[in-house]
């Protein structure tokens, strides 16, 4: 399933997110039977969370020929991300997941199994588009989903860095779709390529066997990406390149949602860095958008635009 030519040839967003969006229903009350749905997805999330900072963005993955797979171009379409070059399939599904909460969180539950974006592999890849991108965003779950989709992830990264465009990988682990191994490899090996790491403290601690966040940011450090961004969830960021080292404080905020915080946090990192934003005010910035997501239920409708980050920050 090759893009058509024409997608080929419209000019690149930008940032270029990479991976497998998902229909949501969040089960934001549990004393009642009703069901919000949304939407989500990491990178689909972190596109919308840098397209409300006002950066131009674009989208590339496959949908099924559904329902669900018509409202998300409805929605990239109303929130400026590009889909020019999203296939659409007649043999697979747009996939969805669920959100539940009880004392220990927020917890996921997926209808993912043979996607239509896990079955994206290198040769459905646009690769003019990409390699008119300033910068590529992919995550762990972009290549979790399949074996192709692994590979699509690291042909994507070599189109893009080969065009001299940088690439942007959130660690992004979910041990329902592959072991601690084989993710490890997978992710280290793609950091290891990449210009941003945008690693979570938990997902860290279980790739690298590492608990105190300047020891992880080293790790990442090492491996090669010259800007590392530590998500510290409550407790803020940690923003490290070879040259410097910011913790950056949790902004205080009534939390009732944390679905896609960190998504949103790489979406509104990256419009900053886009920019031409140094990485800690970036990381700072990005730390704000994240708080006042968590301010609402579901993965994108809390996002903030650049106004409301701006004002919050004031």
């Amino acid at each position: 399933m090759r893009m058509p030519p024409k997608a080929r040839l419209m000019p690149s967003p930008a940032l270029i997110c990479l991976g497998e969006p998902m229909v949501e229903f969040n089960h934001t009350d549990p004393q009642e039977p009703r069901w919000l749905q949304g939407f989500g997805g990491d990178t689909s999330n972190a596109a919308i969370a840098a397209a409300r900072q006002g950066a131009s963005v674009g989208y590339v993955t496959a949908l099924g020929r559904d329902l669900f797979g018509d409202r998300f171009i409805d929605l990239w379409q109303r929130e400026n991300v590009d889909c020019a070059c999203v296939a659409r399939r007649d043999d697979a599904h747009t996939a969805v997941y669920f959100v539940t909460h009880d004392a220990q969180g927020h917890q996921f539950h997926y209808l993912r199994r043979d996607s239509a974006a896990s079955r994206l592999g290198p040769a459905d890849l646009p690769r003019d588009y990409l390699a008119g991108a300033r910068i590529l965003h992919l995550s762990g779950i972009s290549q979790a989903i399949s074996p192709a989709a692994r590979d699509a992830g690291f042909a994507a990264i070599e189109i893009v860095k080969a065009a001299g465009g940088q690439v942007s990988y959130d660690t992004n682990l979910r041990l329902k779709l592959w072991s601690l191994d084989k993710a490890r490899d997978t992710i280290h090996a793609a950091i290891a390529r990449a210009d941003i790491a945008l690693p979570s403290f938990d997902d860290a601690e279980q790739l690298t066997g590492l608990s105190d966040p300047d020891a992880i940011a080293d790790f990442y450090l090492r491996l090669g990406p010259p800007i590392v961004a530590l998500k510290l969830g409550k407790d803020g960021a940690l923003l490290a390149t070879p040259q410097t080292r910011q913790r950056i404080a949790a902004q205080r905020v009534d939390a009732v949602d944390a679905t896609g915080a960190g998504d949103t946090f790489a979406g509104a990192f990256l419009a900053q860095v886009l920019e031409g934003c140094d990485p800690l005010a970036a990381a700072r910035w990005a730390n704000a958008a994240a708080a006042l997501k968590t301010t609402g239920f579901g993965a994108i409708a809390p996002m903030p635009s650049r106004a409301a980050v701006a004002a919050f920050l004031r």
